[in-house]
């Protein structure tokens, strides 16, 4: 098994890694975004609320008249999408932000209709 990370007592020899750890954390963009991911955790847990209330509701239209509701299978669909664009951007796997602060808010179209 390879390490290739420094020890301890490289890093603390090298200058150049303690001055990087430096200006990240004066950086005012990374905490920025600290606050941006903040603020869309706390945009997801109201999400998940949300998205429960269609799951169920989509249940019992389901029970009640046999049919898939198409409007609560789109909003669901949206939702689940926006989720996903937070966790992104949250999980640094984009600079994107979503919605509110960045893009539109997701389309309500499947892309996989089956």
């Amino acid at each position: 098994m390879s390490n290739d990370n420094p020890t301890i007592d490289q890093v603390a020899a090298d200058g150049a890694e303690s001055g990087k750890m430096e200006e990240n954390l004066k950086s005012r963009t990374t905490w920025l975004r600290l606050l941006f991911m903040f603020i869309y955790g706390l945009i997801i847990s109201l999400t998940g609320m949300v998205g429960t209330v269609i799951v169920v509701l989509g249940f019992f239209w389901v029970l009640f008249t046999g049919e898939v509701n198409r409007e609560l299978r789109q909003i669901g669909q949206a939702i689940a999408t926006y989720m996903f664009e937070m966790i992104r951007y949250m999980t640094f796997n984009t600079d994107d932000k979503p919605f509110p602060f960045g893009g539109a808010w997701p389309s309500a179209e499947k892309e996989d209709e089956s």
